[in-house]
């Protein structure tokens, strides 16, 4: 018996015959929005690099996480922007810090929101690196290397204050060698045995995080991050960080940028079965809403593309700038 040789037919129907057999589905509760908040009052102040996305003083918070809770989103990513900055990030593990105070209202206002708490000293260090350096000079350049293990100690410190605050989860951005265990023991100790870390444990070293240092004025003062944050290059050296964080105790993996890296969030998807999240980052989101308002390209088709081209490649979840607006467009 012989069959007829035919090509391959594609589904041609209604779009509701697509939608039940759509392998990739993106929902509101993949999203989480990050926040940055600074201190004064009545701030409310756009980020000119990241249209859309505004810093928020303590008291104009409250209307921003209205409108996040109202569309669903189950999770806000802190970032804070200290009054003063000092060497070693001083004011990152305060208890009365800024993302601490952001925390506690938060959590005041709608205990079941999501707190994650960004845990790095980048945005509160004078040089802007994320742990302690030695500073020397040479020629008049001056040159900083990292210190490792001192660093850990005050990132631990900033961890346990996040979460005496309330935090949800810890979110430890800083690549500091050896930061996960840490973490994790520091939490233990102080008896927040629960709290789970979300950890960076592949994040590159990216041109993709301009807008994100205006953001958060972290920009580094001398020196760049390559020495504690990944060559862009490399895939095999990922499995070998995330295998790490695993052993180390990590609750969750990141990925972080994910739209040049979709083929790393697959191969850690493959290799690990912890949640995996995707931050789609801010030179990511930048490009589009440029594109978009010069009339290059349709805003709402791309992200939703985008984000579920992320999806398909095996995030859990994706922290992303665009949460609101993805989560209006998903409701249509």
């Amino acid at each position: 018996m012989s069959f007829p040789i035919t090509r391959h037919r594609r589904l041609r129907g209604s779009a509701g015959i697509r939608g039940m057999v759509r392998e990739t589905m993106l929902h509101v509760l993949d999203f989480v929005q990050p926040i940055f908040v600074t201190y004064g009052t009545g701030v409310k102040t756009e980020i000119s690099s990241m249209p859309g996305v505004y810093h928020f003083s303590l008291d104009t918070l409250k209307e921003e996480v209205d409108e996040i809770v109202e569309l669903g989103i189950p999770a806000v990513l802190l970032f804070g922007i200290p009054e003063t900055k000092d060497a070693v990030g001083s004011s990152g593990f305060d208890e009365n810090g800024i993302v601490q105070e952001a925390t506690r209202l938060i959590k005041k206002w709608y205990p079941e929101l999501l707190v994650i708490a960004d845990t790095c000293l980048c945005e509160f260090t004078d040089h802007g690196h994320c742990g302690m350096v030695h500073t020397h000079t040479v020629d008049g350049v001056v040159h900083g290397d990292v210190l490792n293990d001192p660093s850990l100690e005050l990132l631990t410190r900033t961890a346990v204050s996040q979460a005496k605050a309330g935090a949800d989860i810890i979110a430890p951005s800083n690549m500091m060698d050896g930061y996960v265990a840490a973490i994790r023991a520091g939490l233990d100790e102080a008896g927040f045995e629960h709290l789970p870390i979300m950890a960076y444990s592949v994040k590159y070293a990216s041109a993709f995080y301009g807008p994100f240092r205006e953001a958060a004025d972290s920009a580094p003062q001398f020196g760049d991050r390559k020495t504690y944050q990944m060559d862009p290059a490399n895939l095999r050296e990922a499995i070998r960080e995330a295998e790490s964080d695993v052993l180390e105790g990590a609750d969750m993996l990141m990925v972080k940028p994910a739209l040049a890296y979709l083929d790393v969030i697959r191969t850690i998807r493959d290799n690990f079965d912890l949640p995996l999240v995707a931050y789609n980052v801010s030179g990511e989101y930048s490009m589009v809403k440029a594109a978009a308002q010069q009339g290059w390209i349709d805003e709402k088709r791309i992200v939703l593309e985008m984000l579920t081209g992320m999806k398909r490649a095996g995030a859990d979840i994706i922290i992303t700038y665009f949460s609101k607006d993805a989560a209006r467009w998903l409701r249509d």
